[in-house]
């Protein structure tokens, strides 16, 4: 196998799909790039078993081939060089790899591309496009909420439900819901719920480009296709839990906040809060919010005042604060709705400027204030 390529591009395109490569394995074979060339199209696959990914990058090819290549010895060889013309040649014999350059030489070992695990059959029964910029944001939206507990591993991924006219996501831990709905969708087979891997989102989300993802969806897999980049993930084959029973519908006590104060204003305050607990006292009355958090160990204490629209009878809830940051940083609007029904139940927080044909709700569980 031979080739040449600009070495700005060849980094670009292994990039995208660097992520998927385990840094340790059980499978010595894993932590490779298959490289695989036809013509003057190289297509690089990197696989941790349950997830693929595939990119193609055009070079000047003169002896095509396939061979499996150190993913970790290339990529910081690549990144070391400058802008340059790359010359790599593999001799699939001896599986030895030269890369040259104008001033250098770089020489490696490589393994049979046999050996390399063969991508997954994929039977397309459900085929979507999205814009990569709303695939973006959606994920953006939810990967945040998604648990870490294997022992819940459907809340381990990303829910998507397939429906006539519209796009659900989903992400809960437990502690907080987020679920965006995205209207006057088509979908030419409706009605499928299926759960994405986080890790899988989160390397579609740094492919994520201004172009369209065309996603499709078999029976144990979903694909997720750009123009020169492809992910394959295994699904998780679990059902998810019925988080349409844990959103209140009776939260009608309302306070209208402007996001960026009190964003800054639960930082600062939960500096003082329990390192354990992290818990922030909201405490509301007719146009304002009082914040107040306290570490009885160190004897820390901190308080501030923001002006809000509230006007239902008074409301003491307490909350983890970093829950509460985080949910405020994946909302865009300046103004955020927080509706609240008692401190044992949970809050809504949801934005005041909705984007055209998107709906977001987050929820967030309440902590037991501390008397």
């Amino acid at each position: 196998m031979k080739f040449s390529v600009n070495s700005n591009e060849l980094q670009r395109a292994l990039n995208k799909i660097s992520g998927v490569v385990p840094s340790k394995s059980t499978l010595p074979i894993l932590e490779n790039f298959l490289l695989t060339l036809s013509k003057n199209t190289l297509h690089a696959v990197a696989t941790d078993l349950e997830i693929s990914m595939s990119a193609t990058v055009d070079v000047r090819g003169t002896e095509d081939g396939s061979l499996a290549v150190p993913a970790r010895r290339v990529m910081d060889t690549i990144r070391a060089l400058p802008d340059t013309q790359i010359v790599f040649h593999a001799d699939q014999a001896s599986n030895k790899v030269k890369m040259i350059t104008e001033s250098g030489e770089y020489n490696l070992v490589g393994e049979s591309s046999k050996d390399f695990p063969a991508t997954p059959e994929f039977k397309a029964e459900n085929e979507i496009a999205m814009d990569g910029a709303v695939l973006s944001g959606l994920i953006n939206r939810t990967i945040f909420s998604v648990s870490t507990d294997e022992l819940r591993p459907a809340m381990t991924g990303v829910l998507l439900q397939l429906r006539a006219t519209e796009l659900r996501a989903v992400a809960t831990d437990g502690h907080r819901l987020v679920r965006v709905v995205y209207s006057s969708f088509k979908d030419a087979n409706p009605e499928k719920d299926i759960i994405i891997p986080s890790k899988a989102f989160m390397l579609v989300s740094k492919m994520t480009e201004d172009e369209t993802c065309v996603i499709s969806v078999s029976s144990t897999h979903a694909r997720f296709a750009f123009k020169n980049v492809t992910l394959t993930s295994r699904l998780i084959g679990e059902n998810y839990p019925n988080y349409e029973t844990v959103i209140p519908l009776d939260n009608e006590k309302k306070m209208i906040v402007n996001r960026h104060a009190l964003l800054a204003a639960v930082r600062r305050v939960s500096l003082y809060s329990n390192s354990s607990t992290h818990q922030v006292r909201f405490s509301m009355r007719k146009n304002e919010l009082r914040l107040a958090a306290e570490d009885v160990d160190f004897g820390g204490e901190a308080k501030e005042r923001i002006n809000c629209t509230f006007e239902a009878d008074d409301l003491e809830i307490g909350f983890n604060a970093h829950y509460v940051v985080d949910i405020l940083s994946h909302i865009e609007s300046d103004d955020v709705l927080f509706k609240f029904s008692s401190p044992v139940r949970a809050a809504i927080v949801m934005p005041t400027v909705k984007r055209e044909n998107e709906e977001i709700l987050m929820l967030v569980m309440p902590m037991r204030l501390n008397t």
